[in-house]
């Protein structure tokens, strides 16, 4: 599992309650993206330039430019990305094509495939077929694109905030939490607030509007089917939306 140096590293100040947001400098979480090279831009061109820019993973599937979006990101080394359920399965499809192939292709990744000029495909292809698609995928992208998705990171986290995918366990500190916890969610992570103060801001399940309760931030707005991208907006003690 793998994480960036400053992820779940002590907080200076351990809270028993919900506290006002504290990072040491503002920031943008960006929710979840699935292809939308447009939204991705506008939003990217309304966030002051002074803020960090996190996004939360699952660039890929589902809208129809997941290529357009993971180039953009490539390119932007300052952006901070995390890895989302959706990257692991496009990793997996590599790794593995006659395995993991048919679930990706049920969950985004024929429109991805095809964003890289790979047609032809169904959730039916063969063995034979799904090996040679993802050769072709992988001269598609890349080395560097591939090994640069690979090598992202399951959170971060500044302050008394914690940036993820999809969740954290609420019975376990930060510094324990399994990757595919934080890539896939937790049954309780809905439900149970966190004991030690951290706020959690997160993407992986769609919300018609941003959510702040008890500690958790929701920013995937469906950006694919509904045309909207959020960002959580953070600074001392604050925290605002912007949404395409």
């Amino acid at each position: 599992m793998k994480f960036l140096k400053s992820l779940f590293s002590p907080p200076r100040e351990v809270h028993c309650e919900f506290g006002r947001p504290a990072p040491l400098s503002p920031l943008a979480a960006i929710g979840d993206i699935h292809g939308r090279a447009d939204l991705l831009e506008q939003l990217l061109a309304r966030l002051e330039p002074d803020l960090q820019v996190i996004c939360v993973g699952d660039y890929v599937d589902r809208g129809d430019h997941s290529a357009d979006v993971l180039r953009i990101l490539h390119a932007n080394p300052d952006i901070i990305c995390l890895k989302g359920n959706h990257e692991e399965m496009l990793l997996n499809f590599i790794q593995q094509p006659e395995t993991y192939g048919r679930r990706w292709f049920r969950n985004g990744g024929l429109q991805t495939m095809a964003s890289f000029g790979i047609a032809g495909l169904t959730q039916t292809s063969s063995e034979g077929r799904l090996r040679t698609v993802r050769d072709a995928l992988v001269k598609a992208m890349g080395d560097p694109l591939v090994d640069w998705l690979d090598g992202l990171q399951s959170g971060w986290r500044v302050g008394n905030l914690a940036v993820v995918h999809a969740g954290a366990d609420p019975a376990l500190p930060l510094e324990a939490q399994p990757g595919h916890v934080l890539r896939w969610g937790h049954p309780d992570f809905m439900t149970t607030p966190r004991s030690d103060g951290v706020w959690i801001i997160h993407g992986h399940t769609i919300v018609s509007t941003p959510v702040m309760d008890q500690g958790r931030v929701a920013i995937d707005t469906g950006a694919y089917a509904s045309g909207r991208l959020t960002a959580a907006v953070v600074t001392d003690g604050d925290i605002h939306f912007e949404t395409t």
